[in-house]
C-alpha cells in the first residue's frame, strides 16, 4: 500500500485507535502489540501527525519528515493563541 493509499483510508478514529496501541502496547481489546506492529503503528502514527494532522503539540513529525520541537515559549504562544480563538464574545447588557 502507498502512502497516498494509506492517508486516505486513515479516519481520524483509525488514527485514534494505533496512536492509543502505541501509546499502551495493546489494542483496544486488550491484546499486547507485537513489536512489529508496534513498528507499523507508530510509523502510520507518524505519517498521519505530519501529513494530515496539523498538530500544535510540544513535538511533533512535520510535512517534511522533521522532528519539529517548539521551545517553551512558542508552545505556549501557540497554546494561548488557539485559546484565544475560542474566546466566547462577552457584551455588557446595555451593549446588546
Amino acid at each position: 500500500m502507498n502512502i497516498d493509499a494509506l492517508l486516505a483510508a486513515m479516519t481520524p478514529d483509525v488514527y485514534a485507535r494505533l496512536r492509543q496501541a502505541v501509546e499502551t502496547g495493546k489494542w483496544p481489546d486488550g491484546t499486547v502489540l507485537s513489536e512489529e506492529q508496534r513498528d507499523s503503528c507508530m510509523q502510520a502514527v507518524l505519517l498521519y501527525q505530519s501529513k494530515i494532522e496539523k498538530s500544535s503539540e510540544h513535538m511533533t513529525i512535520n510535512a517534511q519528515g522533521e522532528i519539529v520541537q517548539k521551545s517553551k515559549r512558542e508552545f505556549r504562544d501557540a497554546l494561548q493563541a488557539e485559546q484565544d480563538e475560542n474566546t466566547i464574545a462577552r457584551f455588557k447588557l446595555d451593549d446588546i
